[in-house]
């Protein structure tokens, strides 16, 4: 069948990218994913060099197949001095990526100087820079003006020195500001008033649930259309949801007809859909039409992380499960914020929805054959390099196997994206 073309599996792609690559999404103040930051969770510390940062970014940046990824998202990389000064970034084209810059070690504070013409050059071909909190201090007076971001760690500062550096940060530079390690609302909510426009962090995905809160309409409209499609409904009943929401046919045959579902001919109604595609892989594709429901409180970035976890729990899946268990797998990674979606436990959101044994399981339970590969997508979104072996081992893959979906599920996401 013509859709979904998944190029070579993950176990024969390139095989050199033998470290495993982890991923954090940079959100706008839309909550938007601006870019995301790359890094090498294999890397013990102290071993990051100049050749692993550049083939970290290198196989990065390949792995996808296509500029997708790269072209509509900023990509941040931390990258040694050692790396400004070899020319082993001279392979990557410097637009949309900033390097991330970590300050010296304190004996080595002296060098200020000697390492900024590596820094203007690398701002002078194209390369944003991004630096921590450090370079307002004194001691870099001289860095501070090639900075284009600069990061917070909310981890590290004390909750009532954020606002005096964010202060000095916006006198004395125009980077743009970004705050890291964001993992409660309250915080994002803190550093938003002081007027930061970028937030690193998971608590966007973490559900915030509202008491007696209803499923808006073009939400059950969907959950809808996925029982009826489980149920493997008639066309007509079928075809009856979608006569009462326009919106949701329109945006099922614009993602069906989009560039990321490979389809060799337009698609220009919903029955022409059910008949090229079965109602397996509709299910599947109105479990993706729930990311991007119309819903004002739910951020954008959780849609985004939605399907790049399905396509990547698809992919992942595919290594040696069967193609049904691999939707059931897409479905499974979409569905993983769908209390985050809807505003309520997962244990109710499932309870609006019929869904196979395996999926329920792996969402509920964390148990059955699917859970696994969700444990491990996760793990793909954190710095837990305890959680990511123990997935990763448990499945039997290898890092050149979980950096190929990955990437590949990241630029996926991007051909789905609007305009």
């Amino acid at each position: 069948m013509p859709e979904l073309q998944d190029s070579a599996p993950a176990s024969s792609a390139h095989p050199s990218a033998n470290r495993a690559i982890a991923r954090q999404a940079i959100l706008d103040s839309g909550q938007t994913v601006f870019g995301y930051e790359l890094f090498d969770r294999s890397m013990q510390a102290g071993e990051q060099s100049a050749s692993k940062d550049a083939q970290l970014l290198f196989n990065a940046l390949s792995l996808a197949e296509n500029d997708a990824l790269a072209s509509k998202k900023t990509i941040f990389v931390k990258c040694t001095h050692d790396s400004l000064a070899s020319g082993h970034l001279d392979l990557v084209a410097p637009e949309r990526v900033v390097l991330e810059i970590a300050p010296l070690p304190l004996s080595q504070v002296d060098q200020v100087h000697n390492r900024l013409p590596a820094l203007q050059e690398a701002k002078r071909r194209g390369f944003s820079l991004s630096f921590d909190y450090s370079i307002l201090t004194r001691s870099y007076e001289a860095w501070l003006p090639l900075a284009t971001f600069i990061k917070f760690d909310l981890s590290v500062l004390k909750p009532e020195a954020i606002g005096t550096f964010i202060k000095l940060a916006k006198s004395k530079s125009s980077a743009r500001l970004i705050a890291d390690k964001v993992e409660t609302h309250q915080q994002h909510e803190l550093v938003k008033e002081l007027g930061v426009t970028l937030f690193q962090g998971n608590w966007f995905a973490r559900p915030v649930i509202v008491q007696g809160r209803s499923i808006r309409p073009a939400q059950a409209n969907i959950l809808q259309l996925l029982n009826l499609v489980r149920k493997q409904a008639s066309t007509n009943e079928i075809e009856e949801v979608l006569k009462h929401d326009p919106t949701l046919s329109f945006n099922l045959l614009r993602f069906i007809n989009s560039a990321g579902f490979g389809m060799r001919t337009e698609v220009t109604s919903f029955k022409h859909a059910v008949m090229l595609l079965g109602l397996k892989r509709l299910f599947k594709w109105a479990a993706l039409l729930m990311t991007t429901s119309n819903d004002s409180n739910t951020p954008p970035a959780i849609g985004t992380t939605a399907v790049v976890r399905g396509r990547l729990m698809e992919l992942l899946a595919l290594e040696s499960l069967t193609p049904e268990d691999g939707d059931n797998a897409f479905v499974v990674g979409v569905f993983s914020l769908l209390d985050a979606m809807l505003g309520m436990t997962m244990e109710a959101a499932l309870a609006t929805v019929t869904l196979p044994e395996s999926v329920s399981q792996a969402l509920l339970q964390r148990n059955g054959p699917l859970a696994p590969y969700l444990a491990l997508t996760e793990a793909c979104e954190t710095g837990d390099d305890a959680a990511f072996a123990a997935a990763a081992n448990a499945l039997g893959l290898s890092s050149a196997q979980i950096n190929w979906a990955h990437l590949q599920a990241l630029a996926w996401a991007e051909t789905l994206s609007t305009p």
